[in-house]
């Protein structure tokens, strides 16, 4: 009997967390609106970069940074999924923050680039930041 009770719950709740198979969505990278970075760096610490963009709608929630590196540069930018759901509002003006950890494992400069969309010719478009790296 207590098998069948703990089977039983065992499918119930496997049953409450099925995956609806018509949930449509994709992901989107958004261009990032503005960017907090120290000026300097120094070699082998540890540095918060917190990048902000615009949530464009309720059916929009962070899901990884693009991150890209290519000897000391790096290009960034937020992918959101986006839930195709006729219940979405769209948001104005709702400006979100995601923050990561990077360290400084080389001397010289680091240059950051941040996806900040394209332009009219469908050219990309970034926020570039130079650092430079100090020794201790």
């Amino acid at each position: 009997m207590k098998k069948l009770i703990a089977l039983s719950f065992i499918l119930l709740l496997f049953s409450a967390c099925s995956v609806d198979d018509n949930s449509n969505y994709s992901f989107e990278v958004l261009p990032v609106e503005s960017v907090t970075i120290p000026d300097t760096f120094t070699l082998g610490e540890t540095y918060p970069i917190t990048i902000s963009y615009f949530r464009p709608s309720t059916c929009h929630s962070f899901r990884e940074l693009y991150y890209s590196k290519d000897d000391n540069q790096r290009t960034v930018a937020p992918i959101t999924v986006a839930i195709e759901d006729k219940n979405c509002q769209t948001l104005v003006d709702e400006l979100t923050e995601t923050t990561f950890n990077f360290v400084v494992t080389s001397t010289g400069s680091y240059i950051f680039k941040f996806w900040q969309g394209e332009d009219e010719n469908g050219e990309d478009q970034y926020l570039t930041i130079e650092v430079p790296v100090t020794e201790n």
